[in-house]
């Protein structure tokens, strides 16, 4: 079986630290999903003057998120952006919880992409009207209470992320074959955490 690009895995913890400005992380996500873009175009999305949105995305890349990409149109004027990394990035609470002010960080970027992910998910309950049968009819939400060990579930998470990245993968490969029709971008959130009832 071939060996497929995971995401970056950040150890450290001013690199983390960078995404605890919730601005920055939801100017990550919207470039991720664009592909690429210019600061006054994420501006534009954002409600921001374009020159915080440069500022962000600057300070985004000197942490390697974020880098230039090569120019889009003719008018060389414009700086266009991408995310470093297709695969995007991820952390473990254990390489960067050790301190006070790296349990600091973690829980604020943690709180961070969960109040995110919940605002991404309320947007499409509140329009879902707007997208029409087939996509309501499609998308899902579920919930499964599991009995595992931590080595169980850290295996079903490995599952779990080789399957988007096919299903990623997939979808990319039909856009770059011209293969656009009825093509959304897709959120998928899923946790996996221990409980006690």
């Amino acid at each position: 079986m071939p060996q497929h690009p995971k995401p970056e895995r950040i150890t450290d913890l001013s690199r983390l630290k960078a995404f605890t400005n919730p601005l920055r992380m939801q100017l990550y996500r919207l470039l991720y999903a664009a592909g690429t873009a210019t600061a006054s175009q994420l501006a534009e999305q954002v409600d921001q003057a374009p020159s915080l949105v440069s500022y962000h995305l600057r300070k985004l890349a000197e942490h390697g998120f974020v880098t230039e990409a090569g120019a889009q149109s003719a008018d060389g004027r414009e700086r266009w952006w991408q995310v470093t990394s297709e695969e995007g990035w991820g952390y473990r609470e254990s390489d960067l919880a050790g301190t006070p002010e790296g349990a600091a960080a973690v829980g604020a970027v943690t709180r961070g992409l969960i109040d995110s992910r919940a605002a991404q998910y309320r947007t499409y309950l509140d329009q879902g009207a707007a997208w029409g049968k087939e996509w309501t009819d499609a998308a899902f939400s579920a919930e499964w209470l599991l009995d595992l060990t931590p080595v169980e579930l850290a295996e079903m998470n490995d599952e779990l992320q080789a399957l988007a990245r096919r299903w990623r993968q997939r979808g990319k490969a039909a856009k770059a074959a011209g293969d656009t029709e009825g093509r959304e971008h897709v959120s998928v959130h899923l946790y996996g955490f221990p409980f006690r009832p």
